[in-house]
């Protein structure tokens, strides 16, 4: 297969460590142009990554035509609009989480790709970690006997941005498909039988503290506490009938998993640039995984699928109504 070819929709700081990761790729994967609202933005990056084609508008990025994927790291606000037109262009897209602000948008753009049979993923980097490949292997071996309760933390003190609604902002969009994802590797893709939720809304209309307990059919039960005001251990415990299974700080991009006491490290690969956040290197795996899935003709990757997508923004919109917000007013 020849090498994948990229479009970076967005040139912002996770954009850049996704870059990072696909330029130590390079005889499988390159990056033909970048695109931002601002055409000066878009060829700093190029320039940094040495991408030769920069654009002003994310509508000429979708519409050239040496593009096979564009990689979407806009604000959240802007992923409907960006995917929906990609995917119309006849691209394969792999757009940052969460997907989208609202669960039907979520489900057209799934339905529209799988209508024009193109590779559409939702871009949870954790899934793909070494560190979670030895997690499903432990469950599915029973290492800790039947699973019955999940605790996660995720949380610290935030900028002012990522409260802001009209970025998409607070935790639930922010943050929460970190735990729901962890929620649905140990307890299956399904929706839980009960959702229950507590939180604090500021006068954006997002929230900024939640507590969340999910309880699935199987008696497990998943307790998630994020925040944007606070430090917390980010971290994740899962307790069963003969052990425990800890997942150490970072639990979203880890490199250790402690099992019954027995503590696996696992190293990242190293990237030839600068990265902005904590174990960026990790997206190499995610990069990988999409060529793997594309040369197959896949339209999903089995290690983060679209049902589970549709099942963490089910989960994300019962909460926001749970809390008195929504996004629909955005849109």
């Amino acid at each position: 297969m020849a090498p994948l070819r990229w479009g970076i929709a967005g040139c912002g700081l996770i954009s850049n460590d996704f870059a990072a990761a696909l330029c130590s790729l390079s005889s499988e994967h390159k990056i033909v142009a970048a695109a931002a609202r601002d055409i000066k933005s878009a060829s700093k990056f190029g320039e940094t990554f040495s991408i030769p084609k920069a654009y002003g508008s994310y509508n000429e990025l979708i519409e050239d035509p040496d593009i096979d994927i564009i990689y979407v790291g806009t604000v959240g606000l802007t992923h409907y609009d960006i995917c929906k037109s990609a995917l119309n262009n006849n691209k394969h897209v792999l757009c940052e989480k969460s997907l989208t602000l609202l669960l039907r948008h979520t489900k057209e753009l799934i339905e529209l790709a799988e209508r024009k049979k193109k590779f559409f993923q939702e871009a949870v980097w954790t899934r793909f970690f070494p560190v979670y490949k030895k997690l499903r292997e432990e469950l599915s071996a029973g290492a800790i006997g039947e699973v019955k309760l999940v605790r996660v933390t995720f949380g610290w003190v935030a900028t002012e941005a990522a409260k802001k609604k009209a970025l998409g902002g607070g935790t639930l969009m922010w943050l929460g498909v970190y735990p729901l994802q962890l929620a649905l590797a140990v307890c299956g893709p399904e929706l839980p039988e009960k959702i229950l939720a507590a939180g604090t809304v500021n006068a954006e209309g997002v929230d900024i503290n939640v507590g969340l307990t999910l309880q699935y059919k199987s008696g497990a039960i998943v307790q998630i506490t994020q925040s944007f005001e606070v430090d917390l251990p980010n971290t994740a415990n899962i307790y069963g009938t003969k052990g425990t299974i800890t997942i150490p700080k970072p639990f979203h991009c880890p490199t250790e998993l402690i099992v019954g006491g027995r503590r696996d490290t696992f190293n990242l690969p190293s990237v030839g640039h600068k990265l902005e956040y904590q174990n960026s290197e990790g997206m190499v795996f995610q990069a990988e995984e999409v060529r793997n899935c594309i040369s197959k003709g896949l339209l999903e990757s089995a290690l983060m699928t679209h049902q589970e997508s549709v099942t963490i923004a089910t989960i994300m919109e019962e909460v926001e109504k749970q809390l008195g917000m929504t996004f629909e007013d955005l849109y």
